[in-house]
């Protein structure tokens, strides 16, 4: 891969991992709620997950959207039902409580399954093969899933951190709960490039 289209992928990288999505306002809400620590494996489920995808994507995922459009647009129907019940599951969360009962963060298998109900990450991976290994070969499969890899890991932990670093303004129940109830709007409103392409 030539210099300035490889520059061009890790731009694309960069900017599509690190703009609001569904991964970032949930790492957002997890690190404020949870903190860094706790939330580390739902961001390498994140990183992982999406590379692993990007993977599978481009060695055969889109020839059978090719050839059956319908699946994609299935898998975007019930990616947007999980991520309603998500922004649900935000919203209603309550404090967090020592003993691990209840407010238990997301998971590294969780975060990485996620990815494949993930209408950005769809996006994202289909947008990356189709561009920057438009042949798909092994090579260039392969180059953008590291390209993707070592990008997006450090891009997503900094909501985390923002997250994080809220803590002590999300000190009481109240100011938590108007925080998740605005965690959960965005990640809903993280759908709308998805259900109308021409507003954003």
């Amino acid at each position: 891969m030539e210099q300035t289209l490889l520059s061009g992928l890790a731009l694309f990288a960069f900017v599509s991992s690190i703009t609001p999505g569904p991964n970032n306002m949930m790492l957002m809400a997890s690190g404020a709620n949870f903190g860094f620590r706790r939330t580390i494996p739902h961001m390498l489920g994140i990183g992982i997950g999406f590379t692993v995808m990007i993977v599978l994507v481009g060695l055969g995922l889109m020839q059978v959207f090719d050839a059956i459009p319908v699946l994609h647009d299935l898998l975007t129907i019930v990616g947007i039902i999980y991520l309603a019940w998500l922004a649900w599951k935000i919203a209603n969360a309550d404090m967090p409580r020592t003993d691990g009962v209840v407010g238990r963060p997301m998971t590294f298998m969780q975060a990485a399954l996620f990815q494949w109900v993930n209408p950005k990450a769809w996006q994202m991976g289909l947008t990356a093969i189709t561009l920057y290994a438009p042949d798909r070969t092994w090579q260039a499969i392969g180059l953008v899933a590291v390209i993707f890899g070592a990008i997006n890991l450090p891009s997503v932990s900094t909501w985390t951190v923002l997250g994080q670093q809220l803590q002590r303004v999300l000190s009481s129940r109240r100011r938590l709960r108007a925080f998740n109830w605005t965690m959960a709007a965005l990640l809903l409103a993280s759908l709308i490039p998805v259900l109308w392409p021409g507003k954003m």
